[in-house]
């Protein structure tokens, strides 16, 4: 059972949408996101307003980030009647998150998103970037993509992008989703993940989280390397090595053996003074 009408057929391949149509799945994720009169939502990806509608009828504010102009266009339409819902036509990658908070009158916001697989990860570390003004993320992501984010240490989905986001938040993967609860069908399976944000730069101890980013960065950057050959143009090879030795950690494991606890008593473990790029200053 799904949505008609024109806006739900209306459709942009190019820029990697698909629009969640079935009704029962939408009332599932509506349920999960257990929302409240006082909630404020950022809807990452409204597309033709199916989610934007349910949310309105649970949260006191809603904006609705879309990036289509003609889709935008379309949404003010639809939810011109409902002072409660804004949309904006914009780029989530180029949008500053922390003025919303403020301009709803809430220290932290919650945030749903159907995210094109193709800006999933920009996507999620731009939202980490304003993590101190985000209560929890929730978002349909491609199901290979979710078994990434949750996975252990030493699994073969286990990488960069595990480490970042079990740094800022605490994932779960809620349910799967099938592709013909969407339009047009993608040809993968989707997934939603629920991500509670909770940094642990406090619990894990990290001095320096620009020399934590650096480092982490660079271990996966050749992934059939060492880590200590990933980043022996950033630390001493000896030293490293050193460092494994007193923490118990093999001196030939990869980054992909290593728990973030563990990427965090190492890093702290090393001298303070590491070499690390413009770019990854930049995170």
């Amino acid at each position: 059972m799904g949505y008609n009408g024109p806006v739900a057929r209306h459709r942009r391949a190019f820029l990697g949408q698909v629009f969640l149509t079935d009704r029962r799945v939408v009332e599932r994720i509506i349920r999960s996101l257990a929302l409240q009169p006082e909630d404020a939502v950022l809807e990452i990806g409204a597309g033709p307003g199916n989610m934007t509608e349910r949310l309105a009828a649970q949260a006191g504010k809603v904006w609705a980030v879309e990036i289509d102009p003609e889709l935008a266009s379309r949404l003010r339409q639809k939810f011109a009647d409902q002072p409660r819902v804004e949309i904006i036509q914009a780029d989530i990658l180029q949008l500053p998150l922390d003025p919303f908070p403020r301009s709803a009158g809430r220290e932290r916001i919650k945030v749903f998103g159907n995210l094109p697989y193709y800006i999933t990860s920009p996507c999620l570390l731009h939202l980490f970037r304003y993590h101190a003004w985000i209560e929890e993320i929730v978002v349909m992501v491609q199901r290979e993509v979710a078994e990434r984010i949750v996975a252990a240490p030493g699994s073969a989905e286990y990488g960069l992008l595990s480490v970042t986001c079990q740094y800022y938040t605490q994932p779960a993967v809620l349910f799967s989703i099938p592709p013909h609860a969407f339009r047009p069908e993608p040809q993968v399976q989707s997934a939603l993940v629920r991500m509670p944000v909770a940094p642990q730069k406090e619990a894990l101890g990290i001095r320096d989280e620009r020399v934590f980013w650096s480092l982490v960065q660079a271990a996966f950057a050749q992934k059939r390397k060492t880590l200590v050959n990933n980043w022996k143009e950033r630390c001493d090879p000896e030293r490293v090595r050193g460092a494994m030795q007193e923490l118990g950690i093999d001196a030939r494991a990869r980054a992909e053996t290593l728990s973030l606890a563990q990427f965090a008593a190492l890093v702290n473990a090393l001298p303070k003074r590491i070499s690390f790029t413009k770019a990854q200053n930049d995170r």
